[in-house]
């Protein structure tokens, strides 16, 4: 795996002109986190750099806050990539703070704002970007059988990525 996020990492900075519902352990829910955004984050550097723009990532949570271990440790994989919180790609929270009903109103206001991509923290939540959305991108960072939940047709589904 170390591998695979070296070569995303070079990747992001070829590209950028540079030379819970789980008892997973911190660094394994990071680690999961970065497989599901490598490749996307190298594909909206590409896209942004064109756009001349910073990445906008927009976070579907139902956390009251961002300090949460699976926050603290998404951000630390981030920075381990390289990507520096609004140097090199801006995090947009939308907290549902335990209550599930507010992901359909919380997702919609991340589509407004024209995110880069959505990631989740919830298969309630995944459920309510999909529904909002059928061209941005949606990682799931914690699901538990995105197929049976109706998330995805199969593994190669639309949009929605599941590493969780």
């Amino acid at each position: 795996m170390s591998a695979m996020i070296g070569s995303v990492h070079r990747a992001l900075r070829h590209t950028r002109g540079h030379s819970e519902g789980t008892t997973l352990g911190r660094r394994t829910v990071g680690g999961i986190v970065l497989l599901a955004l490598g490749v996307l984050l190298a594909l909206l550097a590409a896209e942004a750099q064109q756009r001349d723009t910073v990445p906008r990532i927009g976070i579907l949570t139902q956390a009251s806050e961002a300090s949460t271990p699976l926050w603290e440790a998404f951000r630390q994989g981030l920075r381990e990539l390289g990507d520096v919180e609004g140097k090199h790609i801006i995090l947009e929270y939308r907290f549902a703070a335990g209550k599930p009903e507010r992901f359909s109103e919380l997702a919609a206001e991340l589509v407004r704002l024209k995110v880069d991509l959505l990631v989740t923290d919830a298969t309630s939540a995944a459920r309510a970007a999909k529904d909002a959305t059928r061209t941005i991108p949606i990682v799931m960072a914690v699901s538990g059988a995105p197929i049976e939940a109706g998330l995805v047709a199969s593994q190669r589904g639309r949009a929605v990525t599941s590493r969780g």
